[in-house]
């Protein structure tokens, strides 16, 4: 464990030089939020995205300076390597979710403070959904990204990655549309909501935690497989 701290130490003194970027960027998600009355739905969802993409950010890092050649000739194997990457990668997906959520109402009640016009309201299980969902989102992202970079590398991974998630996606509306037009079956979107906001929250996290744990198998494999 004191080897993988180590290793997020190492990452995050590389992350320190976007300070001023996530500030910036800080700044434009709450100008999208103070855009409209249902423009604060999307602060979560751009939060999440946005940290989840700075921490992948970290292997371009070590990439160009080679820093896992120089990792390795320390007391730290490549299972250490590959769990402190996924630890820092779904905390930093987690803190942006979490300080979305926190500083929407914040963000929210100060605007109607100061200005009479488009009152902002917010829904807090609207908010929560949405932050899973952003959670969600970016985590597809991550668990198809970060297998692939550790077998074609930072630039081909990224090709990759959407060349992949491209196909998921394809695949998804293919088969919805199988289920609600060739098979005739009607979904029952009310349904699927009440189940949602009953079971939304575990159904989530379940995903998340297998979805994880398949990605981070896969990268562990094709890393400890590569030639030193």
């Amino acid at each position: 464990m004191k080897e993988i701290c180590g290793l997020i130490k190492k990452d995050m003194l590389n992350l320190s030089s976007y300070k001023i970027s996530l500030l910036v960027m800080f700044v434009c998600v709450l100008a999208i939020g103070g855009a409209g009355e249902e423009m604060w739905k999307y602060i979560p969802i751009v939060m999440t995205t946005m940290t989840g993409m700075i921490a992948l950010s970290t292997f371009s890092y070590d990439e160009l300076a080679k820093s896992d050649e120089y990792v390795l000739s320390l007391p730290v194997n490549k299972k250490e390597i590959v769990v402190e990457k996924y630890i820092l990668v779904i905390s930093m997906a987690l803190i942006g979710g979490i300080i979305g959520f926190i500083i929407t109402p914040i963000f929210a009640h100060i605007l109607n403070n100061i200005r009479a016009d488009n009152i902002i309201n917010i829904d807090y299980n609207s908010l929560l959904f949405t932050t899973l969902g952003g959670l969600f989102g970016i985590s597809l992202i991550l668990v198809i990204q970060i297998p692939s970079i550790y077998k074609w590398g930072t630039e081909k991974g990224r090709i990759q990655m959407f060349i992949l998630f491209f196909i998921i996606i394809l695949l998804a509306l293919g088969i919805a549309y199988l289920v609600t037009h060739n098979l005739g079956i009607n979904i029952n979107i009310e349904a699927i909501n009440v189940f949602f906001q009953r079971f939304g929250i575990l159904i989530v996290v379940c995903l998340l935690t297998l979805m994880y744990y398949i990605s981070y198998r896969i990268s562990y494999k094709i890393f400890r497989n590569k030639k030193n």
